[in-house]
């Protein structure tokens, strides 16, 4: 995984705790406004009763007595209504002058100690308090001019202890905080957790994609989850395993298209130089015979002979090579025949080149072969099989020709002696060039009688094989039978 701000990892805890800190601090806010907001009422209302309590008694004391003089009368009954407003209200109490001057007060150091702004409010005609916090103790100062008859004839102020408030308000906020910060934590471990959950196999997954990118092909995922996750890592193992399937199809396919071009070389090479050397020959022969062949009767007659005869081995190669080419045309439509007919008058025509060669062809064949095929197709099967047979048996072999039914069709079996062939060899020899070093090219072949052989066997649905066993090399042809002719 990459380091650094561009992680995934990274930006999804920043986003958590992002989002989290703004939800803690919303809520310590909330929390702490509420709060705040509910003891604002709790005071204001308790302090609303200290009020009327205290002009209660003040009006109570005014309609008793009469006095010309309200303000000095105030003064007078100040420690008297002092005493009784403490017992009444459980406050600190202190009645002042219409000036702020303190007249007395039931605890004169509470009030000396305290701030006076709330006093100085008061002695302006306000109602105020304010709050005052010391050693961990909270206590209200509040401060109203007491009327009479319009009249302001002087100050009450009180100090009254909220502690056990404050305490419960602190104890809230602290028990939101503390389970707020809880909360915080459980989830930004989660979100961590998850995190890791997510991005450890993705980090995972661009490890191996940048292995892949290298070529390594061998790399797999295991992450043994069955999510969304799992399922990406089973298809990018599935996508490698594909990719390898492929790059080594490709590979099969380079291999191959090599030893094709290196074939098709040494193909060109042989043929220049089969080609080459007849046309030498007989160019040669012909140029002794111009000069001085009707002089010399055997000599021209020699001349002759192996004119023709490298003419004909030209002929024999320039069919090969049109015919493994497939450009020759004009084949014969299918039809119902007797294999075995045929075969006997192939062996027959190729007798005449058994004998050349001090080697004998034997026969065998059961009657009613009947195959679907074109004839000369067929004939030319059976011909590059025979003539393959004997280019490549010992001197003087005898080749083994047999012939008959099978269950589905008709088979056919050519075996000669000759030099054995590994079994590894034996599927290459049907391809094209796939002979061509075998030693038979010194008669005139290039390799392609076995190619031909099995590019006619496919067209006629059979099949081919070839097998060297004990020295004895055998190919089987096995061919569909044809039905039987409707009565008519």
């Amino acid at each position: 995984m990459r380091a650094g701000f561009r992680s995934i990892r990274f930006k999804f805890i920043a986003g958590f705790f992002l989002i989290f800190a703004v939800s803690f601090l919303l809520l310590s806010w909330t929390v702490t406004s509420i709060i705040s907001t509910s003891n604002q009422k709790i005071i204001t209302d308790d302090l609303l009763g200290l009020k009327k309590t205290g002009n209660s008694y003040v009006r109570q004391a005014f309609m008793i007595n009469h006095f010309d003089n309200d303000e000095i009368y105030f003064g007078q009954i100040a420690e008297e209504m002092i005493g009784d407003l403490r017992y009444a209200t459980s406050s600190e109490v202190g009645a002042y002058t219409i000036d702020g001057e303190l007249i007395h007060a039931s605890d004169a150091p509470v009030f000396s100690g305290a701030g006076d702004d709330d006093l100085k409010q008061a002695a302006r005609g306000a109602t105020a308090y304010t709050i005052s916090y010391d050693g961990g103790t909270a206590a209200v100062f509040y401060s109203y001019p007491v009327v009479i008859d319009g009249t302001k004839i002087g100050i009450l102020r009180y100090s009254k202890p909220f502690d056990l408030l404050y305490e419960q308000s602190d104890r809230i906020l602290n028990a939101v905080f503390y389970l707020a910060l809880a909360i915080f934590a459980a989830a930004f471990l989660f979100s961590y957790l998850l995190s890791r959950h997510i991005t450890v196999p993705l980090s995972k997954l661009e490890g191996a994609s940048a292995e892949v990118m290298r070529g390594n092909l061998d790399v797999r995922l295991e992450v043994g989850r069955r999510d969304e996750i799992g399922r990406l890592a089973d298809n990018f193992n599935d996508m490698i395993g594909q990719l390898r399937s492929q790059i080594g199809k490709i590979e099969r396919d380079r291999d191959r298209l090599e030893r094709l071009h290196l074939q098709g070389k040494h193909f060109f090479d042989n043929v220049t130089h089969e080609l080459k050397t007849p046309l030498t020959s007989i160019l040669g022969y012909a140029q002794l015979i111009r000069e001085n062949g009707e002089n010399d009767p055997a000599f021209f007659r020699k001349g002759m002979d192996h004119i023709v005869d490298e003419s004909q081995r030209l002929h024999g190669m320039v069919v090969s090579l049109l015919e493994t080419s497939k450009e020759q045309a004009g084949w014969e439509d299918s039809g119902r025949i007797e294999a075995g007919a045929l075969l006997g008058d192939v062996c027959d025509a190729m007798s005449f080149k058994a004998q050349r060669y001090k080697k004998t062809i034997r026969l065998e064949t059961g009657d009613e072969l009947y195959v679907e095929a074109q004839p000369d197709k067929l004939r030319q099967l059976l011909i590059n099989l025979i003539d393959n047979a004997i280019k490549y048996s010992d001197p003087g072999a005898e080749i083994a020709v047999a012939a008959g039914a099978t269950a589905g069709g008709v088979r056919i079996v050519i075996a000669n002696p000759g030099r054995p062939i590994p079994p590894d060899k034996w599927a290459s020899l049907f391809e094209p060039f796939g002979a061509e070093e075998r030693s038979a090219r010194e008669q005139g072949s290039v390799g392609l009688g076995l190619s031909i052989a099995k590019s006619i066997v496919d067209e006629l649905g059979g099949t081919i094989g070839i097998a060297s066993d004990h020295g004895i090399t055998s190919v089987t042809l096995e061919l569909q039978g044809a039905k039987a002719k409707e009565a008519e």
